[in-house]
């Protein structure tokens, strides 16, 4: 059964229809990949399944519950969308780290947030605030950054702070990690030390969709590819397949493009 399943997305501003009948399933354990050109509704489509956009037709269904479905009145779907969003974790092209607190507080901060609604919290509140700590630095150790968790954000450089955003996404236990151009930000040689962490993800089968521009790592990490153009989903499939031997023609121009670009 698939994690995630995608029905006929639509998003309109206004008269521009920046989605349209976008459909996709994705099973647990894989990772996604999803390319495009600058502007073919890639980032848009993320921003949907997690609900920082609202879909303007669809369904979105994850692990059986649907959490959006645009047939049913607003307030229905609206409800406790905090709780809908903790299914997917998001990883931003800009870092988007909060600059007065250090790495380890990042990691931990949303955790934390949410433990304070948690009935025991006042009568344990040392021993719950001592986990979270313990799991923030098993992250950051998982990342690399042992070294660095009392730094603040100025004092790493963007592929650390990327790092750190990983596993600030990765704190609440997303069910569907989610990046959105992640090395697009960094200087290129900074780039190779995200992937590998990206790469890692994948080998211990984290469920993933990677909105990237990086072709030969999406062909190499990725189980699926979906190349989309002008709203649509042009062309979806193996990602090895879709990669060296495109079947559509828009696909083929791409990619042909972008290798010689």
């Amino acid at each position: 059964m698939a994690i995630l399943e995608v029905n006929n997305i639509e998003k309109h501003f206004g008269n521009t229809k920046v989605l349209r009948n976008v459909s996709f399933s994705l099973e647990e354990g894989n990772a996604l990949a999803i390319i495009g050109s600058s502007g073919s509704g890639k980032t848009t489509l993320l921003r949907c399944l997690n609900f920082l956009e609202m879909p303007s037709q669809g369904t979105i269904v994850v692990k059986g519950e649907t959490l959006f479905d645009a047939s049913r009145p607003s307030k229905e779907w609206e409800k406790d969308l905090r709780t809908k969003r903790l299914h997917f974790g998001m990883v931003f092209q800009s870092f988007n780290l909060f600059p007065q607190y250090t790495a380890l507080q990042n990691v931990t901060l949303a955790e934390e947030l949410l433990a304070k609604e948690r009935a025991d919290y006042k009568t344990n509140r040392v021993q719950i605030l001592e986990e979270i700590r313990e799991h923030g630095k098993a992250l950051l150790a998982q990342m690399g950054l042992s070294d660095r968790m009392d730094h603040y954000p100025h004092q790493l450089s963007g592929g650390q702070q990327q790092r750190v955003a990983i596993a600030r996404a990765l704190a609440l236990k997303p069910d569907i990690l989610c990046f959105d151009e992640p090395t697009s930000a960094l200087d290129p040689e900074l780039t190779g030390e995200v992937l590998k962490v990206i790469r890692g993800l994948a080998e211990q089968k984290t469920t993933m969709i990677i909105v990237t521009h990086e072709m030969a790592f999406a062909r190499d990490v990725a189980d699926q590819i979906i190349f989309m153009d002008g709203g649509v989903i042009v062309e979806q499939g193996d990602a090895k397949q879709v990669i060296d031997a495109p079947k559509e023609e828009r696909t083929k121009q791409f990619l042909t493009r972008y290798t010689k670009g």
